[in-house]
């Protein structure tokens, strides 16, 4: 199963130069950097942990390409990995462009979890397949 979560996630993963023009496009915006992993993608999980601090006025994609081939390397195989640009000009201050950069080699999928409750009615959860294990052993 393929996790689907930000811009982009239906196409085939980017190659480092198209991460290199969307960051180049952040850039252009000037919106702050960041780069974010976790081995827990559920979709409302919000928080992943961020590598190292966000990247604000920066002028050159090299920086943010550097920062993301170490963080490959200290999670590869077992992370995603999420470049994201925040704008903070007034009345936005918020993240504008969130897109995956790295995926863990198996994507175990999810688990349809289904309660039912009064009056006939059905609740429905998802659960990841990995979140049995201790972290940092689910992927």
């Amino acid at each position: 199963m393929r996790i689907t979560q930000g811009c982009f996630s239906f196409l085939p993963d980017l190659t480092d130069d198209q991460i290199r023009a969307q960051v180049q496009y952040c850039i252009d915006k000037g919106f702050a950097v960041n780069i974010e992993f976790t081995d827990d993608p559920h979709p409302r999980n919000t928080f992943w942990e961020m590598w190292d601090l966000p990247m604000f006025d920066i002028k050159d994609t090299g920086a943010v390409m550097l920062e993301l081939a170490a963080c490959r390397k200290a999670h590869a195989g077992r992370s995603y990995i999420r470049i994201s640009g925040f704008d903070s000009s007034p009345g936005w201050e918020s993240v504008r462009i969130s897109f995956l950069v790295h995926r863990p080699s198996e994507e175990p999928g999810f688990r349809l979890n289904r309660q039912e409750g009064p009056g006939r009615t059905m609740r429905y959860t998802t659960e990841a397949y990995s979140a049995g294990r201790p972290e940092g052993e689910r992927y």
